[in-house]
């Protein structure tokens, strides 16, 4: 998998991202859109992994001092169930700095997939958009 990564809006990474995001997020989940594209997305780092050029699977990060937040993961229906978020995920973390603690929000049904990556449950669980969440973090 090949994966890109890029600075706010203005590129060809962001335009993949939203159109896997659309997909999972909007269509598939119910999220509303206004929700979904909250207006943050010209400050964070978008990721994409794409196999044989079609975008995949993507996620953001949004840095907050030492703590950098993961959000957005989304992997296209048909692309699920192949590691290809963990690939994605495991570029990111290697990007981020040494010594940051990194914080995201993972649905109840992908609890596993972060654990895999060393991530820890803090917090009760709680709902977001209608959909079962709980807090994760991770120190690199």
């Amino acid at each position: 998998m090949k994966i890109k990564s890029a600075l706010g809006t203005h590129n060809q990474v962001y335009t993949a991202a939203i159109g896997i995001r659309q997909a999972v997020f909007v269509t598939e989940q119910g999220i509303s859109a206004q929700l979904e594209f909250d207006g943050q997305d010209d400050q964070v780092t978008h990721y994409v992994g794409y196999i044989d050029d079609q975008p995949v699977v993507t996620a953001r990060i949004r840095h907050e001092g030492q703590v950098v937040h993961i959000q957005r993961v989304a992997t296209l229906p048909a692309f699920r169930h192949h590691c290809y978020a963990i690939a994605l995920l495991q570029q990111v973390l290697a990007d981020v700095a040494a010594g940051s603690a990194i914080e995201l929000n993972a649905q109840a049904t992908a609890i596993g997939l972060y654990e895999r990556l060393g991530f820890k449950q803090t917090g009760a669980p709680f709902e977001e958009v209608g959909i079962q969440h709980v807090k994760m973090v991770k120190n690199v």
